[in-house]
């Protein structure tokens, strides 16, 4: 029996993977549901080439556009609740969940709640919402796999490990483009400049979040939900060449390593084929021609987006949806030039210095706290310029 898959934000640059994945084990899947916000040229392409039983677009007017000249006959859903209808479709075994920032909360949690294996590429999700989609995915007994390189190196290196016997674990960053830049230097920082990510191919939004470090400020909270976790049991090392992808080390002191090329099809894969590594023809890492990997500890004074989501993480209740937010209106700005790079953390500041976080909230408790920190982040977007 093929295993049906659906894609959330599959025009995106992990959704694009995921389907580059499938095309080499495409006999064992049925493409079930494709979703895409506003990308209505390449969900024809992606229609042509992989036949899926139904799409969604959350964009209204790209939804009309798109039934007024396709010539796709399955189903095809509008809005964030279309989305979430393709989510929580029974049929669904598992679900790619791509989208990018809050969006992806709701649709995850219905394809929990429909009982499919969920890949989890928007950290988001766990970042807002953690400990309502845990207990969730715990109740329905559904895995929760992270796509991120670093989580599924974690996942590895745990695999046949008793986890009561880990001391910590280890993230790796990068460091994006500016480890090397001059704090003095970090006003003159250009949206060009912060778009170049030294290793990775990604989005705009998730590349701008690597060049704060909050990228990996997230990683450390979606680390301590997938892998129950306290804050004081995770550490974030740079290593600039991006070829450990994360580490364990446990209580006796011996550390495991999962090592790879910087390439994101090699997690997307694992999470497909979990427990299993299946053949792939990618690159193959070559040490010796790397010559050497080196270590850094991160600098908070530079990074102060990675200190941040360690405050956050450690205020617990809707802090970190508040960080989610407020990080979000300000990509969003620095994106369209319209703030500075060294605004970005001063606006998430004052949204957590002045939103009240509530203690275990609710889901609506969430969706209101991250309406209204977006509207006083848009407000202190004005202010800074």
């Amino acid at each position: 029996m093929n295993r049906s898959i659906s894609i959330l934000g599959s025009t995106g640059s992990i959704g694009c993977q995921t389907l580059e994945i499938l095309d080499l084990t495409r006999d064992e899947w049925d493409i079930n549901y494709l979703t895409v916000n506003s990308k209505i040229a390449e969900l024809d392409e992606q229609i042509k080439r992989y036949h899926p039983r139904g799409v969604a677009i959350s964009n209204e007017e790209c939804y009309q556009e798109f039934k007024r000249t396709t010539s796709f006959t399955g189903e095809i859903l509008c809005g964030e609740e279309g989305v979430i209808a393709a989510a929580g479709d029974n049929r669904n075994d598992i679900v790619m969940s791509a989208l990018v920032g809050f969006s992806g909360v709701m649709p995850t949690l219905a394809a929990i709640e429909n009982g499919a294996h969920i890949a989890l590429a928007n950290k988001e999700t766990l970042v807002s919402a953690g400990e309502i989609i845990t207990r969730a995915a715990r109740e329905k007994n559904v895995p929760l796999l992270a796509v991120d390189s670093e989580h599924s190196a974690i996942l590895q290196c745990l695999a046949g490990e008793d986890t009561s016997e880990i001391e910590k674990i280890i993230l790796t960053a990068s460091g994006g483009p500016f480890r090397g830049v001059a704090k003095e230097d970090f006003p003159s920082i250009t949206l060009a400049q912060a778009l170049r990510h030294p290793n990775w191919s990604m989005g705009n939004k998730i590349t701008i979040d690597s060049a704060t470090l909050m990228n990996k400020g997230f990683e450390v909270i979606e680390a301590k939900w997938l892998f129950d976790l306290p804050p004081e049991k995770i550490d974030v090392l740079v290593h600039p060449q991006s070829i450990i992808h994360s580490m364990v080390q446990f209580q006796d002191g011996s550390v495991k390593a999962q090592l790879g090329t910087p390439d994101m099809r090699v997690p997307i894969g694992y999470a497909l084929h979990f427990p299993h590594h299946k053949p792939m023809d990618f690159p193959r890492l070559d040490l010796a021609a790397m010559g050497q990997l080196t270590f850094f500890p991160p600098d908070f004074e530079k990074f102060p987006c990675l200190q941040l989501a360690f405050d956050a993480l450690a205020m617990g209740g809707t802090a970190p949806a508040i960080l989610n937010a407020a990080n979000e209106i300000a990509v969003q700005a620095f994106l369209k030039e319209e703030i500075r790079y060294i605004d970005i953390p001063v606006i998430i500041t004052k949204c957590l210095d002045e939103m009240n976080s509530v203690s275990s909230p609710s889901l609506a408790d969430i969706a209101a706290i991250d309406a209204e920190t977006r509207r006083v982040a848009r407000n202190e977007c004005q202010n800074v310029r």
